[in-house]
Formats: structure tokens, sequence, C-alpha cells
């Protein structure tokens, strides 16, 4: 099932429910921990030539968008 911009996907079952690419079985948070680690775009790109530039970017506005509604949710 699509949730976001035909990209971020959600499938029972699948790494534990948890938003993934296109139905792979990379997921939003591993894209993350791989920019947080310190891998540029270009490194993920050359080691998990399944994704694009696009997918990249449509995680990090999937997850503002979470943190966006998580810290709203909180403070109100």
């Amino acid at each position: 099932m699509y949730i976001f911009k035909n990209i971020i996907t959600l499938e029972e079952g699948k790494r534990s429910g948890k938003p993934c690419i296109r139905g792979m079985r990379i997921t939003v948070e591993d894209i993350l921990r791989w920019l947080a680690s310190g891998m540029t775009t270009e490194d993920i790109l050359e080691d998990f030539p399944e994704l694009t530039r696009e997918d990249i970017l449509v995680a990090l506005e999937f997850s503002a968008l979470l943190q966006r509604r998580t810290f709203f949710d909180v403070a109100a």
C-alpha cells in the first residue's frame, strides 16, 4: 500500500510494517541511518543501485513530515 508520493509503502509483515521504499525491503529508517553515519547520497546510490535520488529525498521529506506532526501533537 502506497502512503506517500507513490514511493513510501507500508506492507503488513514486511520489515515489521515499517515504511519502505517502493515495496523493497529498504526502510526509510535505513536511509536515515546511512545518512546519519556519514554516507552521502552518492554512496547510498552506489551501494544500492535499486534506489534513486528521488527515493532518498522522499524518505527525508516523509521523515520531516512525521517529525513535524509528532512535535505538534506533543506540544498541543
